[in-house]
């Protein structure tokens, strides 16, 4: 036999990356799953993301509209009382009226009628732009529209009853800008029994 036709061995190094080369397809069938499997994970991510930004945009957008609304009420309300100062000034003159008209009963009725004339058409105007008057006599106490000035013990009124209105409150709109100063009646309490003379 010629040596010609003898074959070397082959190396076992070469026989390793013979089987590393078969090894290889197996391999690369794994690494398109795990390439769908990260894009899977970053849709999922990328999904989250889009729903905390909706749900981010929705809550920033009611809070703007809110604010919105809040603007809008303030800017009415400014609008609706912004004749507060000139009303305020105006119920000083109210009450000078009124009493003109009460203590000038008697002494000239023609000047007392003119006074209640200027006095209805000046409650009128302040009417119409939203000024309500409070009449409290008669009426149960209200902290909140009416300040006491005096207190007296009556039996012939219920406690905390308005007895009388030292001058009127007002209202503009629905915000008070003047309680009325009244007198509240107390509970009248029972007195002693007087005693007959010292029998012996």
């Amino acid at each position: 036999m010629s040596q010609d036709n003898v074959k070397d061995p082959v190396p076992p190094e070469q026989t390793g990356s013979a089987d590393q080369e078969r090894d290889q397809p197996a391999d690369a069938d794994a690494s398109p799953e795990r390439t769908i499997g990260q894009l899977r994970q970053q849709l999922a991510d990328a999904q989250a993301e889009a729903t905390a930004n909706h749900d981010r945009f929705l809550r920033e957008r009611a809070e703007l509209e809110n604010f919105k609304k809040r603007m809008q009420r303030e800017k009415a309300d400014a609008l609706r009382f912004a004749c507060e100062p000139l009303v305020r000034e105006l119920l000083p003159v109210v009450d000078n009226l009124e009493r003109a008209v009460d203590h000038g009963a008697g002494n000239g009725q023609s000047v007392v009628d003119g006074v209640r004339l200027v006095l209805k058409s000046l409650l009128e105007v302040l009417g119409r732009h939203g000024v309500k008057r409070i009449d409290a006599v008669g009426e149960q106490f209200d902290p909140t529209r009416h300040e006491a000035m005096a207190q007296v013990a009556s039996a012939e009124h219920e406690p905390n009853q308005v007895i009388a209105q030292h001058h009127s409150g007002y209202l503009l709109h629905d915000r008070l800008l003047r309680p009325a100063l009244v007198t509240v009646s107390s509970r009248k309490s029972n007195g002693a029994v007087e005693s007959g003379p010292d029998s012996d």
